[in-house]
């Protein structure tokens, strides 16, 4: 009887023939990027659905050294002996809208960053009120196999595309610490030096994340963390406020 191969057993076979060829690893993100090169027809949510958990999957052949990098096994003492290859390079859309980058974003915190377990696009006015809403919600809490159990945390991030905006941007992810214990602004990395030097500068002192990004290519915006945000606590009450309007989406 012959034997079906699924997408998912096709991308999970190239994942492991591209991380074959990488001694040092792929990130999360450029394996993403690879695998679509090689299965353009898949929707992106099959992709990063088949391979966000290869390191379980697959314990015996697949290991994270780090946070959102996969390696095989068979290299864990094998000095890597070449860098990273840059992901190729993916047709440029004919119109980039803000929204196109909240889903990658949000897979970048969960399987990259590793500071979500779940996290959602949102956007638009989902809180109501003037305070805003924030583009990509997440939350972090503790597995069933965690021997210690963390408390629950809440990460959102401020993506912006336009590059005059980067001020309010700013003023945004400060309000969003009302409710969340880490909150990211995430901007174009072709934005004036002098002015992602005074937004490192800020984020530093605010305790805000910041994350550079290729606002020219939505199928791969190379994330880059400049600034990692530092944990706080919030108000409960708005953190309670807010979870409750999203409960379905965080499949609470």
């Amino acid at each position: 009887m012959a034997t079906t191969t699924t997408k998912r057993d096709r991308i999970t076979q190239e994942a492991k023939e591209l991380l074959a060829k990488q001694e040092a690893g792929i990130r999360f993100s450029e394996l993403v990027s690879r695998l679509r090169s090689a299965f353009p027809d898949d929707p992106y949510g099959t992709v990063t659905g088949t391979v966000w958990n290869l390191d379980t999957r697959f314990p015996d052949e697949i290991y994270k050294p780090s946070r959102g990098l996969f390696r095989l096994i068979k290299f864990r003492d094998t000095a890597p002996s070449q860098l990273l290859q840059p992901a190729p390079s993916l047709e440029k859309p004919t119109a980039i809208r803000e929204s196109d980058f909240y889903e990658p974003f949000a897979d970048y915190l969960v399987n990259e960053l590793e500071e979500c377990t779940v996290a959602v696009p949102l956007g638009g006015n989902r809180f109501g009120g003037k305070w805003g809403t924030p583009d990509v919600f997440g939350i972090f809490k503790s597995r069933e196999s965690d021997i210690v159990k963390s408390p629950l945390e809440v990460v959102v991030a401020e993506i912006k595309l336009d590059a005059g905006q980067l001020i309010t941007a700013f003023g945004q992810a400060c309000a969003y610490k009302l409710f969340s214990h880490r909150s990211y602004l995430v901007v174009p990395r072709n934005a004036p030096p002098e002015d992602i030097d005074r937004l490192d500068a800020l984020c530093l002192i605010f305790g805000i994340g910041l994350i550079l990004y290729d606002a020219t290519k939505p199928d791969d915006p190379a994330f880059q963390i400049r600034v990692r945000a530092t944990k706080h606590e919030p108000d409960s009450f708005y953190v309670n406020q807010n979870i409750k309007v999203i409960a379905d989406d965080l499949k609470l």
